[in-house]
Order: structure tokens, then sequence, then C-alpha cells
């Protein structure tokens, strides 16, 4: 599925923004926007941005660095993720299966696309590209293949995308809606091959097309001033919005970063933060699947900053993954499997089929399994705990 390249951004996206283009007009509106909101020793406020996100140049990571004898096993991790994205991409539209069978059978006929794995194998190009697992030229012709097709060919509404489509089409799949969350992650890869792939003329028009054209306020719903989930041709727009901090951390950022079609600042502070204590750790987090302290800083580093509320999210972050470490180790009494290094619970497949399994709190029918990019997706927040993990699943696998 999309969440497994997590791991790979959590150890490459640093390297990327040291050899990024410097920032375009539109980077630099997202972090004029986020200087209002955030204040750290990054420097919000100032001109220094970083060059992949509009952020703030990031502090150093505090804590532990990953061990250079571990050095093969991440880089393993790393060109396998990646190639889930290269070898399953469709070849005419550039579009990503969300998931491969759980038997690592081939896909029989129609593939099912997400529209948010594109902002994750999108952002697999330019790190494969810049830790030469394949050739820039390609990586970048595969770029251009993709962005040309959202652009001018999927199916859109006010430049949102459908959460699924047919991979070979780009046509709506199982009635699905026009998702916000979804198109905003596909806007994170979009938005980092526009950066990476910066010397390239039609790479940078494409992308900038695709994110200009995205009618952030007619997804906002005026009286509570959140983000409505999406939206369908049948029933209009869905009544659910993003009203707790959760995944949505990316989506409310470009719309404040915007140049064509943003919104107030404010959207920023109609999101609740809910507190969550367990063991000895205290963090924010609106709900179980711990994905939702990951999808954003895929993307946007966090590093160093407070904002408003005076939450640090990259250390939020980190915390919620020892948290989540504790919560398996105390199920070790029911499920023995769980223990200091074999953990991590979150939304994935099961053998019964999808599952929104999480905790602290306890979510869904747990029942022992282990999600492998729990600590995959962990290892940019707390090293430490994520790669003993990931070497315990790899010898037991």
């Amino acid at each position: 599925m999309l969440w497994i390249l997590t791991a790979l951004l959590g150890l490459a996206l640093p390297a990327l923004a040291a050899r990024a283009a410097p920032v375009s007009s539109t980077d630099e509106a997202a972090g004029a926007a986020l200087s209002k909101l955030f204040d750290g020793t990054a420097g919000a406020g100032s001109a220094d941005f970083s060059p992949t996100t509009g952020l703030p140049a990031p502090a150093p990571v505090k804590g532990k660095a990953i061990p250079k004898d571990d050095g093969a096993l991440l880089e393993d991790l790393s060109q396998r993720s990646f190639r889930y994205f290269w070898d399953t991409a469709d070849p005419k539209t550039g579009l990503f299966p969300d998931r491969a069978p759980g038997d690592c059978s081939k896909p029989q006929g129609k593939v099912v696309a997400s529209v948010a794995a594109s902002g994750f194998g999108l952002t697999g190009y330019c790190l494969a590209a810049e830790r030469g697992w394949v050739p820039r030229k390609e990586a970048l012709e595969r770029t251009r293949r993709a962005l040309t097709f959202l652009a001018k060919e999927s199916p859109q509404k006010n430049g949102w995308f459908y959460h699924f489509v047919d991979a070979a089409n780009g046509q709506r799949e199982w009635s699905s809606e026009v998702s916000s969350i979804d198109t905003a992650l596909m806007l994170g890869g979009v938005l980092t091959a526009r950066q990476y792939f910066a010397d390239d003329p039609e790479i940078a028009s494409l992308a900038s097309e695709i994110y200009d054209r995205v009618d952030f306020p007619w997804m906002l719903d005026k009286k509570r001033n959140q983000f409505s989930h999406g939206w369908t041709p049948e029933g209009g727009f869905i009544k659910t919005t993003w009203d707790t901090y959760s995944e949505e951390s990316l989506l409310l950022i470009l719309a404040l970063g915007s140049r064509t079609h943003p919104v107030d600042a404010g959207v920023w502070d109609a999101i609740s933060r809910p507190e969550v204590s367990y063991s000895s750790h205290d963090y924010v987090s609106g709900a179980a699947p711990p994905f939702i302290h990951q999808f954003s800083q895929a993307w946007v580093d966090f590093r160093g900053l407070k904002d408003r509320h005076g939450i640090d999210y990259f250390a939020n972050s980190a915390e919620a993954m020892r948290a989540h470490r504790q919560f398996c180790m105390d199920l070790a009494k029911e499920f023995p499997d769980y223990g200091p290094d074999m953990w991590g619970i979150s939304a994935s497949d099961s053998q019964h089929g999808y599952q929104a399994w999480g905790g602290p709190p306890r979510s869904g029918p747990i029942d022992g399994t282990v999600v492998p990019y729990v600590a995959g997706g962990a290892l940019m927040f707390t090293p430490d705990i994520a790669v003993p993990a990931l070497r315990a699943m790899r010898e037991k696998s």
C-alpha cells in the first residue's frame, strides 16, 4: 500500500532537500503564511525557507542517530519501498495502484489507483534519482508523464481529484469521492517534483498548473472554517469535516500557501487538538492509527518549530511513536509476539480485509498483527526504537 514509502521518505528527504532548487514564489507564499503560525529555533518569520516545503530551515534532530551498521538494512528497505512504485506505475498515465495483492501475485484485470499514491510515488522518483537507484533521465521522464496526465487528462473538480480511479485512464472507481486529503497528499509529490526537477521548464509548468487550479475555498465548510472530507456528484459535499488534529496538516498548509485560491490562517485554529496521555507519554492526537502522525511530515519539516498553540509537531509525533510502542508492549499479555522490537498497529489490510486499527486508545479488532510501516514511518522521529524493530521484522520474515 502507499504507506510503505513513509520509511523511504523518513530516510531520504533530508538529503533531497540539500540538493533541491531555490524556492519558487508559491513556496515562498507558503512560507510567509506559515511564519504567521510558527516560531522556534528554526527561524520562522525569516526568508530562510526550506527548498522543498517553503518552511523555515530545520533545526537538528535530537536523539540517537541511526547506527552505521544498519546502513545496509535501511538502504535495502528504502530501495524495496521505492521499487513498489517504479514497478507498478501505469505506463500510460503514470498512476500508481492503491495496494498490491497480499499474496504478492500479479494483479489481474483492472488496476485501481489511489490519487494519494501519486504523491508518494512522485516523491519516490525524486529520491531514487538523487540516490542513483535509477537514471535521473528515466525518473524525469516518468515524472513528466504522470504530471502531464494529472494536469491535462485526469478527471477533477475545481482542481480536486477523485480518491480511487482506474489506473489506465483516471476514471472514477467505486463511486469514490473527490477527496480533499488524498488530493493534498498527491500535491506533496507534485510540488516535490517541481522543486527537484526545477531545471525542466515543462515539469515546473505542469506542477504549478496542478497546484494553482485547486480551489481551496470551494472545499471549505464556511460555517465551521474546516475542510470537508470530499464531494460526490450524487450527494455534494460530505458533511464530515477535518475538525480534529490528524493527517490534515499538509492540506491546511497547502491551502494557506496557495497563490491563486488561498484560505485564511484561521483554518489552522479551527481544528481541535485533543491531549492523550498513555503511560509516561503525553501528546496531541485525534485518532488512534499512528499514520496520522506520519503522512504530513513526509513532506513538511516541523523540526524546531512551535505553532501558536505551543505545539512542536515533530516532537509530538516522536512522543506518539513511543506511546504506541509501549501500547503494543502492554498488549503482549494478550498477544505474546508483541514486544520492544516487535510493534506497530495502524490502518492496513488484514486477513479479513481493511482495518483502521491502532492505539492508544485501543481501536479496531486487534488480533496480533504487526504492521511494518509503523516502524518504517517512525524512522524520522525515533530511529533508536524504529531500527531495532525493522531489523527484528526482517530477521523473522
